[in-house]
């Protein structure tokens, strides 16, 4: 028997970062197999191509009342999605973040009563091991996890740190990231051309540039390489880049760094990339990792959180902080193009085998109609 469609709501931040593109990405993939879909944001998320059939956007406004001191983000996002959920049947809420989309789900979930559709939480990282050990959110968080119906991260590490935060008497489900390549619209050569980029190598950082993501270490690394002169390090940032411009100076990097704020198409810069290369203390996933693999591009990393599940071996990672090494690792790929060549083949077969759309995405379709039930048609 042919099941029905859901009618899935999901809500995420719409900024660059891994949870509002995976997000955005997985509703645009279950639009495509049938799946009506609203998007809850304060902001149409930054690869969310509109219009799309199946797809619908409702924006949430942050409310900027003066009898609170701060703005509220959370009650207007609940309101709205019991709304949508009221007036569309929804089937489930899929929230990415838990804090403050699975909070919010959970008191529209009360407002609605036994029409309530069913809560899918996915976790990606900072929500439950930064905010998780913080007293002002810990309970709230906690709170969010017991009351939803199913709950997904996006790696066994962010799981099994997630567990030993909260000691959750339920299970975890690990589905990982995906990621569908696009042709890009421009050639390597004239992307290549725009940057001023000739013959050198190119080594690609794409982040939010937060504390976490270590940028010091990433010029550090670039300065110490025996290479720097041949290098070119492209830094395609979701988040302001001027705290760092200082160290650009004291490195004497001036010349060799390249910035681009907020860019939302990213694939011809990944098609005129040579590398990848990120310094990260702690990655839950790393989404931008398995973005540069899927264009056949090696990976320099450190070997934290969920970083080696996503590479696998495909390509050496190194011990957090050994910037020597990792140095030493870009000069290696710099003196060799057919080591570079071999290791991007192996990063790429090991992103379409692991981590492609066609076997990520029946996985969360099995998980909302095991939750919804018989009702799932």
């Amino acid at each position: 028997m042919e099941l029905a469609p859901l009618k899935i709501g999901i809500a995420c931040f719409p900024l660059i970062g891994g949870s509002g593109i995976l997000a955005t990405a997985l509703g645009s993939e279950l639009a495509r197999r049938g799946h009506e879909i609203y998007f809850f944001s304060y902001a149409q998320p930054v690869r969310l191509a509109l219009p799309q059939e199946g797809l619908h956007f409702h924006r949430v406004e942050v409310v900027h009342n003066d009898l609170f001191p701060c703005p509220d983000y959370t009650l207007p996002l609940a309101v709205k999605m019991a709304e949508v959920a009221r007036s569309q049947q929804l089937d489930l809420f899929h929230v990415h973040y838990a804090v403050p989309h699975a909070l919010a789900a959970c008191l529209a979930s009360q407002m609605l009563g036994r029409l309530a559709p069913r809560i899918v939480t996915t976790l990606h990282g900072s929500d439950t091991t930064l905010l998780g050990q913080d007293p002002d959110y810990r309970t709230a968080i906690e709170h969010a996890l017991v009351h939803s119906d199913a709950v997904t991260a996006v790696s066994e590490s962010l799981r099994n740190q997630t567990q030993e935060i909260f000691r959750l008497q339920r299970p975890i489900e690990v589905i990982p990231n995906f990621f569908t390549p696009n042709k890009p619209k421009r050639g390597r050569a004239e992307v290549r051309r725009d940057l001023g980029v000739t013959d050198e190598f190119l080594v690609l950082h794409m982040s939010n540039l937060r504390p976490v993501k270590r940028i010091d270490l990433l010029l550090r690394t670039i300065a110490m390489s025996k290479s720097r002169e041949r290098l070119r390090l492209f830094i395609l940032a979701g988040g302001p880049f001027d705290p760092y411009e200082p160290l650009l100076d004291e490195l004497g990097l001036r010349d060799r760094v390249i910035v681009h704020q907020n860019t939302a198409v990213v694939d011809e810069y990944l098609e005129a990339a040579d590398l990848g290369l990120y310094t990260s203390e702690y990655e839950s996933f790393g989404l931008g990792i398995l973005e540069t693999l899927f264009y056949g591009k090696p990976v320099v990393a450190f070997r934290v959180g969920g970083i080696p599940e996503v590479v696998g071996d495909s390509s050496p990672l190194y011990t957090f902080g050994d910037l020597t090494a990792m140095a030493a690792g870009i000069d290696a790929l710099v003196k060799s193009p057919s080591l570079a060549r071999e290791l991007g083949e192996r990063g790429r077969d090991h992103a379409i085998k692991r981590f492609s759309a066609a076997r990520i995405i029946p996985q969360y379709e099995t998980l909302y109609r095991r939750i919804i039930g018989p009702h799932s048609g």
